[in-house]
């Protein structure tokens, strides 16, 4: 059974698997997101890493053990006009004239210093700076997810969209830090998360959001929620 929550008016989202519920949905303007891409972030790796991050147990989790592989991907190219991917680099994907370079600021420590997002794009690579780790990272608050991006490198990226990209997906919605931007854009906002524990976490944190949206951006209008489908 697949849950099913109406936060506001063109935002929901789904617990379940983006396998089975993406082909159900209409298509979208963009799906930007951070799929799994085989690096074992797994609890044991996390708590053991390096100089400047603050450990932390995420618990046991198998789900970051492979890339997806190549049927899930042609799911996210199909699902809309445009696609930002995160770890692009590890996936069969057409050739792109604009990567998203997010430069992480990491210093001496072990984990890579940028992540790359793949997308069709028709414009030139882009690079944000933004510190994500060590006392000095430049967002604070808790960081819920092991592969948790910042909200602000997340708007970063939904801002390289045409500006007629009214509808955001991200099928991997993890603790939904994309779902937080773009509610904060103004946009529309459809999220799927496989994992109970980081559903309820993103339905929290975008609900925050939409409490709280930037001035001058018209924030989405409240609808009778519906639990289940």
């Amino acid at each position: 059974m697949t849950r099913v929550e109406h936060l506001a008016e063109g935002v929901t989202l789904y617990l379940g698997d983006c396998r089975e519920i993406l082909p159900t949905l209409p298509r979208v303007d963009a799906v930007v997101t951070d799929p799994p891409y085989g690096i074992g972030e797994n609890a044991k790796k996390v708590a053991s890493r390096g100089k400047l991050a603050v450990p932390i147990d995420y618990g046991d989790f198998e789900w970051d053990q492979e890339p997806i592989n190549a049927e899930t991907v042609a799911l996210l190219l199909r699902a809309s006009d445009w696609q930002i991917i995160f770890g692009g680099n590890y996936f069969d994907l057409p050739p792109s004239s604009c990567w998203l370079v997010w430069d992480k600021l990491n210093g001496d420590n072990d984990f890579a210093d940028c992540e790359l997002a793949w997308t069709n794009l028709p414009k030139a690579v882009r690079r944000i700076r933004w510190m994500w780790n060590g006392m000095l990272r430049a967002e604070k608050g808790t960081r819920e997810h092991p592969t948790q991006k910042p909200r602000e490198v997340m708007k970063w990226c939904i801002e390289q969209l045409p500006a007629d990209s009214g509808t955001i997906l991200d099928p991997f919605m993890g603790s939904g830090t994309t779902g937080v931007a773009a509610v904060k854009l103004g946009r529309k906002f459809t999220g799927i998360e496989i994992e109970e524990k980081y559903f309820a976490i993103a339905c929290r944190r975008i609900s925050e959001a939409l409490k709280q949206p930037d001035f001058f951006i018209e924030k989405p209008k409240p609808v009778k929620q519906e639990a289940m489908l």
